[in-house]
């Protein structure tokens, strides 16, 4: 069996993903996407293909919960606040079975999750290029 690790060295990989996160979070602070032509690259399947991906407003999403807007985040990608919601769950249980030094059992471990989050996305995608109302107003 080999030697438990110090508690500093366990926390190494939840550290460093925060630290990405954060520093993610604060170019989305200072680029401010929600402001047209900014710094931030357009979605290139909105460039190429003129329509809107699972994705697109998920960087305005970020910006406006940054801002404690829940609303506008909520309008901009629903399916990335809820999807944000699971990734922050999964962090939790994967820093605290990193902190006692257990493999801790979270969503993304059950065997449905991957083709339940796929086929969410896909409905997702048609909801988001359905020319009728009220799915234009997810349009930004």
């Amino acid at each position: 069996m080999p030697a438990r690790q110090p508690a500093p060295a366990r926390l190494g990989g939840p550290l460093l993903v925060g630290a990405l996160a954060a520093g993610a979070c604060a170019v989305v602070w200072v680029a401010d996407p929600t402001t047209p032509g900014g710094l931030l690259p357009q979605c290139p399947t909105k460039a190429l293909l003129g329509v809107d991906c699972p994705g697109c407003g998920a960087l305005r999403m970020i910006y406006s919960l940054l801002h404690g807007d829940v609303l506008a985040a909520i309008r901009f990608n629903a399916l990335a606040v809820v999807a944000l919601g699971f990734l922050v769950v999964a962090f939790a249980a994967w820093t605290y079975g990193r902190i006692v030094d257990r493999r801790m059992v979270s969503w993304q471990h059950h065997k449905w999750a991957a083709p339940v989050t796929l086929a969410v996305v896909v409905v997702w995608f048609v909801l988001r290029i359905m020319p009728f109302a009220p799915f234009t107003a997810l349009r930004v």
